[in-house]
């Protein structure tokens, strides 16, 4: 007999839309794993329908946002392949290589740090001329994609902005990527200083310096200061004295991310219409 009072059972999630969502979300991701739908069934069984309302959507913005990633990554895909010429046996044989499928790899392994449409622009520089020259090696090239993600667009900026004007300073430079004056105790000026070591640091600019015939630095000559001049005042954030170029990483940097391989065939995609 059946007791009128008893609560019927709750709706397991595995029939409620969490569940659909949830494996779908799982799809989108590509993901094969099967332990994850019983876990989601877990844990929903302690969600109450509001909080069930939460979930779902969280995961119709998370599959929003994935199906965009997956967009970002086809039109990419597509503006590279456009701008090799795959009638070239050497660049055909590049792209099917085990080496460039790895860079490919890697870059949509990384693809969160692809934040903007420039960012994405430079990857697609990077890969479209590794498939079509062979300027430096794939160690190089993975570093690159690496500064990608790592770096902020001002980094870029800045890495333009020495290109090409070797010996240029601080203050030249920030006048250049079009930046407004700024106190020197300012947060943008120690932001502009942090970028200066992270470039530095990262071996892809240097203070400008004289080298010999092959290419050895030649030492500067110490500065001497009169006695009684005190200490040497700090560096300003927008120094005009000390300039700065790239190094010959940089400039293959420049080579590769910012310089654009017009395309071979006209190409639409589906964002376009």
């Amino acid at each position: 007999m059946t007791d009128a009072t008893h609560n019927p059972p709750e709706r397991k999630p595995e029939s409620g839309k969490v569940a659909k969502i949830s494996r779908g979300a799982l799809q989108v991701a590509g993901g094969a794993v099967p332990f994850a739908g019983g876990v989601l069934s877990a844990i929903a069984c302690a969600w109450s329908e509001a909080e069930q309302e939460r979930v779902n959507r969280f995961f119709e913005h998370w599959i929003e946002m994935l199906k965009e990633e997956l967009r970002e990554k086809e039109q990419t895909i597509v503006e590279i392949m456009a701008r090799l010429d795959l009638q070239d046996e050497a660049i055909a044989e590049r792209v099917q290589s085990k080496e460039f499928q790895s860079l490919l790899k890697k870059t949509f392994r990384n693809w969160s740090g692809i934040e903007s449409e420039q960012k994405r622009v430079y990857i697609r520089n990077v890969l479209s001329n590794a498939a079509a020259s062979r300027f430096t090696s794939d160690d190089v090239v993975r570093m690159f994609i690496d500064w990608i993600t790592e770096y902020s667009e001002l980094h870029f900026q800045v890495i333009g902005a020495i290109y090409n004007s070797g010996g240029i300073t601080r203050g030249e430079i920030w006048r250049k990527i079009g930046r407004g004056q700024v106190r020197e105790d300012s947060a943008d000026a120690d932001l502009y200083k942090l970028l200066f070591r992270d470039l530095s640091t990262g071996s892809i600019i240097r203070q400008h310096r004289d080298v010999d015939y092959y290419g050895n630095f030649i030492p500067k000559t110490p500065e001497r200061r009169p006695k009684g001049s005190g200490p040497k005042p700090p560096m300003s954030a927008f120094d005009e004295q000390e300039g700065y170029e790239l190094t010959d990483l940089g400039s293959q940097f420049v080579h590769y991310a910012m310089t654009e391989l017009p395309p071979k065939i006209e190409f639409k995609t589906d964002a376009d219409g």
